[in-house]
């Protein structure tokens, strides 16, 4: 915490379009201070400095900790940067918000986890579909909705499309970490209680992607499908049914219900800050300031992230 101001100062590493989204965020929400920023692309951070007012441009992390005494760090980097910078940030006592996913692979985030278990790290993961003004108004109905719910999650990746852009074919080659995880994590948002089983209908297949089926049963009667579709055309949607009233995402910063007995769609109010912002950016920044400061959070704890990353790995049957 950083005194009886409330003040919360707050670090950036990595100088992408994801940090620059990040800060316009951080830079709304009252209190913050945007200290420093680091990336190994210095010009790119000297960029995002001069345009957002940062103080200082910093060529380690080491030196954005000592120079700045943050509160809270925001680390974008790349997938294959995360473990290590994260190695680093963990021996700081300022918290950490992650890009998502906190690991490219189940390993690589296991050992970032033991890391942050090991320093008693207070992190955080960037789940920001959570922060969406949709994904709250479902949650807040759904919430007095009585009885089992039926989640169905539709997925589509295209790894020949992520190779095009770029992406490093390991990453690739663990697409449902990277990407799938924006899906596969609705359902431990609206499932309720513990997974009891998960099984995989339709099973991953790794030489020839298609279709990935999973079955996700809850302890709460809860009872989830997981629908994916790889190099093929498909929407990204969500569908939360209950008895009385249906609830739809597609896309997923929108939402609509469907009562019992009727056809009409009503959709949900939109929150300003998901038009103004990257959606859920706004909403998660100031979460994130909240937890920094020991204040009640909404924010995604590597713990509650993990718990997502293992459910992928059971779904597309992944070893260790």
């Amino acid at each position: 915490m950083n005194g009886k101001n409330d003040l919360c100062k707050v670090a950036i590493i990595g100088a992408g379009y994801t940090a620059r989204e990040h800060i316009r965020a951080f830079a709304d929400v009252p209190g913050v201070k945007l200290a420093g920023i680091h990336s190994r692309t210095r010009g790119k951070a000297e960029t995002l400095a001069k345009e957002y007012s940062i103080p200082l441009v910093c060529d380690s992390v080491d030196e954005l900790y000592e120079k700045t005494k943050a509160d809270l760090v925001v680390v974008t980097v790349v997938e294959m940067s995360m473990r290590p910078v994260c190695e680093v940030c963990f021996q700081y006592p300022w918290a950490s918000l992650l890009e998502k996913p906190a690991g490219y692979t189940i390993p690589d985030a296991e050992a970032i986890f033991a890391v942050a278990q090991k320093n008693k790290s207070n992190v955080f993961v960037a789940l920001n579909r959570r922060f969406f003004s949709s994904t709250r108004s479902v949650l807040t109905d759904c919430a007095k909705l009585d009885g089992p719910r039926f989640i169905k999650v539709q997925d589509q990746q295209d790894q020949v499309l992520a190779l095009s852009t770029g992406q490093p074919k390991a990453v690739v080659d663990n697409w449902m970490f990277a990407n799938s995880i924006h899906l596969i994590d609705y359902f431990c948002m609206f499932g309720r209680g513990k997974i009891e089983l998960v099984e995989p209908v339709v099973p991953w297949n790794p030489v020839r992607p298609g279709i990935v089926i999973g079955k996700i049963l809850f302890d709460s009667g809860d009872v989830g499908i997981y629908e994916g579709v790889w190099d093929g055309p498909a929407p990204w949607a969500v569908a939360i049914s209950t008895h009385s009233r249906r609830w739809e995402m597609r896309p997923l910063e929108q939402a609509v219900y469907q009562k019992r007995g009727e056809r009409a769609l009503i959709s949900a109010e939109l929150h300003q800050w998901d038009k103004l912002f990257k959606p859920g950016f706004r909403l998660q920044a100031g979460n994130a300031v909240a937890a920094a400061l020991g204040r009640p959070s909404d924010s995604v704890s590597i713990d509650e992230a993990m718990q997502t990353m293992r459910l992928i790995q059971k779904i597309f049957s992944i070893e260790n």
